[in-house]
């Protein structure tokens, strides 16, 4: 008899902890009948639908379903109910008591043959969080393949093997930019090694930086050369690690083919080089002996008379003036790398007194400051002043002043520029006047867009010429 006792009472625990799983699981335990109709729902279905068990207790659950996922949902019944050992799951929205739909996860299982359920047993939960991540997930698929597939830089990606102690590199996939430009092939370098590609010296080469990200850990910009093709390209490549649960098993790069830009630079370097020692001959080989020429000119001017002399003196003179105007042409074109504050008034003023002004007058219309390289715009405006006077006569009006606070103007009442001539003023040689060197306007424009700005030439607000300075905003 108290064999018999305590077995009850064990039941009846036992049958005590199934009922609290099932009331306190936040999962909702579900039994329908072959027709769909709930004949139990357990009470997790409060907390996570919001509904009463006893709201859906004798309703057909097909009426909660989503119409799109009613057809999916009723395959998973027959398939159930025709191969009663394998459960079936499915994921449905089903309508949540405040009139949303939310995803569910349900898993069922045919228990027709138990007396106790005498049914199909549903273990559902909600999923809704679990499905929207995975629609971002498809979106930021979507949009990884349309930037992969679109981008002009050539994209690849390495997997990386770090285990004992020693780390492999295997190509993964290649953009198809990057199939373009180098004529490689994601199906010839998948699970290949740089060394495989590119052969042991170059895949070294390419190995060192992959090495130098993954101890690094954070992205690596490089420049590297490798020979695609018999063709040697200069690349600039960005590395970035992609780290999973602390390791860095892949490797993405973003590469451009810049052979054509290094070029360009090495060709302007050279170019440079060949303009300093333009330059230096200048300075040193020619002046020197012009200096001499003059000061054995000037002697002789004082000890002899001759018609001749006068004429040789400023054709020395005007062989110094283009000497100086090539020097500042050759050096001061370069591109400014330091700026400091510079006040228009005090760098005008200081111009002007330096300048053969003889009767003309300078304005000063407006005050400002900006960022420049003080030492080379000084060359700006004296020429500017010298322009003006050379065209407009010694008794020109000179005006400065701003037109905004990106733009400086620089304007005379002289008799101005012909619309027709505002380009050619710049280029180097050209002159109207017979004792100009002609580089004046030429260094102006040179220095100026050494800064980053553009000058413009237009009509002066008397009829003169205006020049316009548009510093980089």
């Amino acid at each position: 008899m108290e064999d018999t006792e305590t077995s009850e009472t064990r039941n009846e625990n036992q049958t005590d902890r199934y009922r609290t799983l099932v009331e306190e699981s936040n999962d909702i335990a579900t039994i329908i009948d072959t027709d769909g109709t709930m004949t139990y729902v357990s009470p997790a279905v409060t907390r996570v639908l919001g509904y009463n068990p006893e709201e859906l207790v004798g309703n057909t659950g097909y009426e909660y379903v989503h119409p799109d996922d009613r057809e999916k949902n009723a395959d998973a019944v027959e398939a159930v109910l025709e191969t009663p050992d394998e459960p079936q799951t499915v994921e449905v929205r089903f309508k949540h008591a405040d009139g949303s739909w939310c995803w569910i996860e349900a898993t069922m299982r045919n228990r027709l043959e138990d007396d106790v359920i005498d049914g199909i047993l549903l273990n559902s939960r909600e999923i809704t969080e679990r499905k929207e991540q995975e629609r971002e997930l498809r979106e930021l698929a979507g949009e990884y393949e349309a930037l992969l597939n679109n981008a002009e830089d050539a994209i690849f990606f390495l997997d990386v093997d770090a285990s004992d102690d020693d780390i492999t590199f295997e190509f993964d996939r290649l953009s198809p930019a990057y199939e373009r430009q180098t004529g490689i092939t994601t199906e010839e370098v998948r699970g290949e090694t740089p060394r495989d590609v590119f052969g042991e010296q170059e895949g070294a080469e390419l190995e060192a930086n992959y090495y130098r990200c993954v101890k690094a850990r954070e992205p690596i910009s490089y420049q590297e050369e490798l020979e695609i093709d018999e063709e040697a390209r200069i690349w600039q490549t960005n590395l970035a690690p992609v780290l999973t649960d602390g390791d860095v098993t892949r490797l993405v790069g973003i590469t451009r083919n810049v052979t054509d830009r290094v070029e360009r630079e090495r060709q302007l370097r050279r170019q440079k080089e060949r303009l300093d020692e333009f330059a230096s001959v200048i300075s040193h080989d020619l002046r020197n002996p012009l200096n001499v020429a003059q000061g054995r000119a000037t002697i002789l001017d004082e000890q002899t008379e001759s018609e001749h002399l006068d004429p040789l003196l400023r054709a020395l003179d005007r062989m110094e003036a283009i000497i100086a105007d090539t020097l500042t042409l050759a050096r001061q074109g370069e591109t400014i790398d330091e700026t400091e504050s510079v006040s228009l008034t005090d760098l005008v003023g200081k111009c002007w007194g330096t300048v053969d002004t003889d009767a003309a007058t300078l304005e000063i219309t407006d005050e400002m400051t900006f960022q420049g390289d003080r030492d080379r715009l000084r060359h700006v405006f004296e020429n500017l002043f010298r322009n003006a006077i050379e065209h407009g006569g010694t008794d020109v009006t000179v005006r400065v002043g701003r037109v905004d606070e990106n733009t400086i103007y620089v304007e005379d009442d002289g008799s101005g520029i012909p619309a027709d001539r505002r380009e050619e003023i710049f280029e180097p040689g050209h002159s109207s006047t017979s004792g100009g060197t002609g580089f004046g306007l030429t260094i102006v424009k040179r220095i100026v867009e050494a800064h980053g700005w553009t000058v413009s030439v237009t009509d002066g607000s008397e009829g003169g010429a205006r020049f316009e300075l548009v510093m980089s905003q």
